[in-house]
């Protein structure tokens, strides 16, 4: 697949997200989109996270990222599309 029809997305993901297994269930929805990038927890309590891939699977993840988990509060969600970085894997970073 060519650059050209990778799609990357930096998201901030805010709310009751840390704590709840947010990050272990992003790296899950992950492999099930076929997506690459990272998650990780932000000291201000939200959780961020860039996603790469093709632009369904990726916009799949955004939406997914937007729910979270069962046992998540999202409350808000800032999104920026991203020049794509090349990620071979998606991964919890911190």
């Amino acid at each position: 697949m060519t650059d050209e029809h990778i799609k990357a997305v930096y998201v901030i993901v805010r709310g009751v997200v840390q704590g709840v297994g947010f990050r272990y269930h992003a790296l899950w929805q992950a492999t099930e989109h076929g997506v690459t990038g990272w998650v990780r927890n932000r000291p201000d309590g939200a959780v961020e996270a860039l996603v790469e891939g093709p632009a369904d699977a990726v916009d799949a993840m955004v939406t997914w990222l937007g729910r979270g988990p069962a046992s998540a509060s999202v409350r808000d969600v800032y999104t920026q599309d991203r020049r794509p970085e090349g990620h071979k894997s998606f991964e919890i970073t911190y």
